[in-house]
């Protein structure tokens, strides 16, 4: 098919858009139920993306990215960010346990945004073909492959990735210490795995496995 960039844009604008935001959404969603109003006070609680949009993050770098990958013919991998949803740490009620839980939640809500969205493409295949149908099949795949490499990204253990929160929270206190220093480095490290693409290569398996499990388990 020949590339045509509003069709991309068609396809992957809602499900990049919700599966970076209500990311971010579902951080501070668990953080208010473990004691951190921070996010619930500044209006970061919500499903409306305006809230969390990063411009660059949000919509220039993913559709960058794209683009890309559309023109190259190449898969690259997937990457962007909101607005990070403030967490104060000291306000929650047990501050190292209770960080696991708010960092998972983003990569949680991922899973399950990707579960609905297999939902939607199972639901495209049973409904009888109309004018509908094609499309919603197309941004469902998109919502599910978006989701996936989102969370299996963030559940890498480098600071300040939701995966390395959780190792934080896991790690004895003094090797957590020791761990946290890392964080100003992580962001570096990051973006040189992405341009040499070992970061490709180590999260590509891992996407494969998670989306060939979801069209299993819903017949795909």
């Amino acid at each position: 098919m020949e590339f045509n960039l509003v069709q991309v844009i068609a396809i992957y604008a809602i499900p990049v858009i919700f599966a970076i935001t209500l990311h971010e959404a579902a951080h501070g969603y668990v953080a208010r139920y473990f004691g951190d109003l921070t996010a619930w006070r500044l209006g970061r609680i919500s499903i409306n993306p305006v809230r969390h949009v990063d411009l660059v993050g949000t919509i220039l770098v993913p559709l960058a990215i794209l683009v890309a990958s559309k023109l190259l013919g190449g898969g690259a991998l997937l990457f962007g960010w909101a607005k990070p949803v403030p967490v104060n740490y000291h306000a929650l009620r047990h501050p190292k346990r209770d960080m696991l839980w708010v960092a998972a939640a983003g990569p949680g809500a991922n899973l399950l945004m990707a579960l609905a969205w297999a939902v939607l493409l199972k639901g495209s295949y049973v409904i009888a073909p109309n004018y509908f149908t094609m499309p919603l099949g197309l941004i469902a795949e998109a919502g599910i492959a978006v989701n996936v490499i989102l969370m299996v990204l963030n559940l890498l253990p480098i600071l300040p990735l939701d995966g390395g929160r959780i190792a934080v929270s896991l790690l004895p206190d003094r090797m957590a210490m020791i761990y946290a220093r890392s964080e100003p480095f992580g962001f570096p490290i990051l973006l040189l795995l992405i341009f040499t693409n070992v970061l490709g290569a180590i999260l590509s398996p891992m996407v494969q496995a998670s989306i060939g499990l979801i069209e299993t388990l819903f017949s795909l």
